[in-house]
């Protein structure tokens, strides 16, 4: 009996003593030095995208803002604009799709030039696709499949050793990149492969950086949401359980910006932080079974839908994906 409750104690000591640390690691963090005036930003134009862009300058950064479509590119820039006066914007048009051709490669030139002359503390590789969905692998076009890597693997790469030379120089700065608790919290994702295998590679990336450069004063973190409202999350079967846990991307924004410099690996909101939870007490098996019948349900929607002749083209609301 007294050696039980010796166990419960002991146990008790260093869980107390794990978030003591973690809050003194959270204040000291935000006590710190800012890591520079400008932030490079992909995939501004919707979503978490939008809202991490509007918080960034709210608290006062300038912001690069990397996109493929330049009407919204130019509505972000203007919507900062009136909402900090104060900060300065620049756009470079990118299609990350197109990285590997002559396009992308002119980009990637632009991209570069414009971050050279400028004090960059903080990149966010946010942009990322999720076509091709609920699929199987053979049944996957391959071009969709090309792309997603390009964007969600690829881009996120090149654009990072694009920018952190210059942090090295000036021995500062932080790394955002936008994972997925689909390759972190879960233990599969049928029927999305290729998605949650890019976002595993967008962890692991994450984590050597960290560990190489976390002393030239450089922050590299991955942070892994699950669901947010209006972004990716619409696509996935699933996600109709989960509204109440379910953030704005807004709420969101907040507290990944926060939660900027807190370890290679982080959930910033605290309602993803209780689904993380859940999802790591449930067993496998239970929710590999789970996913596969809510995402088999999803493709034969999605195989019925598109089946049916239009009749009357209807232009679809809401935030594309980041």
């Amino acid at each position: 009996m007294m050696a039980w409750f010796a166990s419960l104690v002991v146990l008790g000591s260093v869980y107390v003593a794990a978030l003591a640390f973690r809050l003194l690691s959270h204040l000291t963090v935000c006590l710190r030095r800012c890591y520079g005036t400008w932030a490079v930003l992909t995939g501004p134009t919707s979503g978490i995208g939008w809202s991490v862009a509007m918080e960034l300058a709210r608290r006062g950064l300038n912001l690069v803002l990397v996109g493929r479509d330049p009407a919204k590119l130019r509505d972000i820039s203007e919507t900062i604009s009136r909402a900090a006066p104060t900060v300065q914007t620049k756009t470079v048009l990118f299609d990350l799709s197109l990285l590997t051709t002559a396009q992308g490669e002119e980009a990637m030139r632009q991209l570069q030039q414009t971050v050279e002359e400028l004090d960059v503390g903080l990149l966010v590789n946010n942009a990322g696709v999720l076509e091709p969905s609920a699929v199987f692998l053979h049944e996957a076009d391959v071009e969709a499949c090309v792309d997603m890597i390009r964007v969600n693997l690829l881009a996120l790469t090149e654009v990072t050793a694009a920018v952190i030379p210059g942090m090295v120089n000036r021995g500062r700065g932080a790394v955002v990149n936008l994972g997925s608790a689909s390759s972190e919290a879960i233990p599969s994702l049928p029927l999305y492969t290729m998605y949650a295998a890019t976002k595993r590679y967008v962890a692991r990336f994450s984590k050597c950086l960290h560990v190489e450069y976390r002393r030239k004063g450089i922050d590299v973190q991955c942070q892994a949401p699950f669901f947010v409202d209006g972004t990716m999350a619409s696509r996935f079967a699933e996600a109709r359980r989960f509204v109440p846990l379910t953030p704005t991307p807004d709420a969101y924004a907040r507290a990944a910006v926060r939660w900027i410099g807190h370890g290679p690996l982080c959930v910033p909101n605290f309602r993803h932080q209780i689904m993380w939870f859940f999802a790591g007490i449930a067993p496998d098996f239970l929710q590999d079974g789970i996913l596969l019948r809510d995402h088999l349900w999803q493709r034969n929607e999605l195989q019925i839908t598109r089946s049916l002749p239009e009749v009357c083209p209807i232009k679809q609301g809401g935030h594309a994906a980041a």
